[in-house]
C-alpha cells in the first residue's frame, strides 16, 4: 500500500474525497505528488539535514502554500 500524503494532515476529513480526485483526475494527482515532494524539501531543510539558505526555505514554503491552496479549491468544488 502506498504511503500516504502529506496532505491528509491537511485536510484530514477528505481522505476519501482526495483519494478519488487522486484516481479520477491526473491533474489532482500531480498537485499532490508535487505537495509531497515540496513539503519533503520544507522538511529537510527544517531539520537542518538539507542545509539552504533562508531564502531558499521561504521560496519552498510559499510554493507549498500555493500548492495546498489550489489542492483546496479543487476539493471544495468535488465537494459542492
Amino acid at each position: 500500500m502506498a504511503a500516504p500524503h502529506a496532505i491528509h494532515e491537511e485536510f484530514p476529513n477528505d481522505a476519501e474525497r482526495i483519494h478519488e480526485l487522486k484516481l479520477s483526475d491526473a491533474h489532482f494527482a500531480r498537485l499532490l505528488e508535487e505537495y509531497d515532494e515540496v513539503n519533503d524539501q520544507v522538511a529537510a531543510a527544517e531539520s537542518r539535514h538539507t542545509p539552504m539558505s533562508e531564502e531558499a526555505e521561504t521560496q519552498l514554503r510559499k510554493q507549498r502554500a500555493g500548492l495546498k491552496d489550489e489542492i483546496a479549491r479543487m476539493l471544495a468544488v468535488a465537494r459542492a
